[in-house]
């Protein structure tokens, strides 16, 4: 039988998606967990993968186009099926799209989920300086028949990158395009019809500008953009995913009884162990930082107080035996959090290395399906901002998360002296439905101890 394609679920306030591009046409043979399409939320642009193996019978929602969560997009021919057939009976409607999902429920996240081409769990994204989408289930009808696709309208030809004077460029785009000071005209659209999208802005080379006459550079400088001037007001529309941020922070703050315990650590011993693990990785071109040692120190107190490990549900509080680790990662319109899977497994070496790479994708907007979602605890991390101390707002079904602050020489007593040490402050929010001061302060103590005496996170 056909295996149709649905629209996936890549974020919780998420209704609908846009295809992006398809990566594969109708002919194509696909693998299994191989790339078949981009699909942009109102958060982030999402490579999809396939679950199954077969022939792409049928594209049923051209790029550019709009199609709610769970509708059939596209449709592989498996086995010994013939994809014209295949297409055929799609275009007959005599194959529907799959049941709708009533509800999304929080279960226990798997070491290694496969990525799936249907409607499947959420990426987590959040507020700069803070934490916390919900993962609140929507009741979401996928329809019991198939829609018809949306065309893409073509774009008027003309010079530059192929739009004439206009220029057709997605918000994110323009944005990012303001903040750096490019030319959107100069860039290069690889989106629908052309249109420019994030991806070409961030790989954007500008090219030398030739030098400019006093009277160029005078008038040059008028065009700038000024601050607002005293007196006027300026309105920034909210973009969809600051807007999807700030609904899912007021609720997490409104509905998760936060409360928040802090300790100061001295990591003075651990310093000097990371620069002399250094000096011996340097032949491997890896350099761990102080957010390895911290996510290293985590997972083992997270196994040691599985408490905190944990999710909240109407059903109780599931504790899990892997720790998987969410890392706030910041992007132009916010943050996304990507997935650290099994951290407990992975020595200091593996987590700097997996962690660069997680976070590098996770700019770029090139996670996977599972790699942005299924946490069990996150950290959020505004230590090189120079922050002496935060506090984070925990994401749902999370039960807590940590804010690191920096590092920073600090005078304090040691015996019958005063004397300087490297001092960070961490943060702990926690929801007290799950997780009570008492066991809050075990785990912070845990971590202190793990972190000032390094060696033991071996024990």
């Amino acid at each position: 039988m056909p295996f149709p394609i649905t629209m996936p679920q890549l974020s919780d306030t998420m209704t609908e998606g846009t295809v992006v591009k398809w990566r594969k046409k109708e002919g194509d043979k696909v693998k299994a967990t191989e790339v078949i399409a981009d699909i942009e939320t109102d958060k982030a642009t999402m490579e999809m993968e396939s679950s199954e193996a077969g022939t792409m019978a049928v594209l049923l929602v051209a790029e550019g186009a709009k199609a709610p969560v769970g509708q059939a997009i596209a449709a592989l021919a498996v086995g010994s099926e013939n994809p014209a057939d295949v297409k055929k009976q799609f275009a007959a409607g005599a194959i529907a799209a799959p049941p709708a999902v009533a509800k999304v429920e929080a279960k226990a996240p798997a070491a290694k989920a496969p990525a799936m081409a249907s409607a499947a769990p959420t990426p987590s994204t959040f507020a700069a300086a803070s934490m916390g989408e919900v993962h609140e289930p929507d009741d979401i009808g996928h329809g019991a028949t198939r829609q018809t696709p949306t065309p893409v309208p073509p774009l008027p030809a003309g010079n530059g990158n192929g739009h004439g004077n206009r220029v057709f460029a997605s918000p994110l785009a323009k944005r990012i395009a303001a903040d750096k000071g490019f030319d959107l005209a100069q860039i290069s659209g690889t989106g629908p019809g052309g249109r420019v999208v994030q991806r070409d802005v961030m790989s954007f080379q500008p090219k030398a500008a030739p030098a400019k006459s006093a009277e160029q550079a005078a008038k040059a400088a008028a065009e700038l953009p000024v601050r607002v001037a005293r007196g006027e007001k300026e309105l920034i529309p909210f973009t969809k995913m600051r807007a999807a941020i700030g609904k899912a922070l007021q609720k997490s703050k409104q509905t998760v009884p936060h409360f928040y315990v802090t300790v100061d650590v001295d990591i003075e011993e651990l310093t000097t162990l990371r620069g002399r693990m250094n000096e011996l990785l340097k032949a491997e071109n890896i350099k761990l930082s102080i957010s390895d040692f911290i996510a290293k120190a985590a997972a083992v107190a997270l196994q040691k107080h599985p408490g905190v490990n944990a999710h909240l549900s109407d059903e109780g509080i599931t504790r899990f035996g892997d720790v998987n680790l969410g890392i706030a990662v910041a992007i132009p319109d916010g943050l996304i959090v990507p997935v650290l899977r099994g951290v407990d497994q992975m020595g200091l070496k593996e987590i700097r290395v997996r962690s660069e790479d997680l976070i590098k994708r996770a700019r770029a907007q090139k996670l996977k399906q599972d790699e942005g979602r299924g946490a069990t605890f996150t950290i959020s991390n505004l230590g090189t901002f120079g922050v002496r101390e935060f506090s984070a707002i925990i994401n749902p079904p999370e039960v807590a998360i940590l804010a690191v602050a920096g590092a920073e020489k600090r005078a304090v007593v040691r015996g019958d002296a005063i004397v300087p040490r490297t001092m960070m402050s961490l943060t702990m929010s926690a929801d007290h439905r799950a997780v009570d001061g008492a066991l809050a302060a075990e785990f912070l103590r845990t971590l202190k101890g793990l972190l000032e005496e390094p060696g033991m996170m071996l024990a």
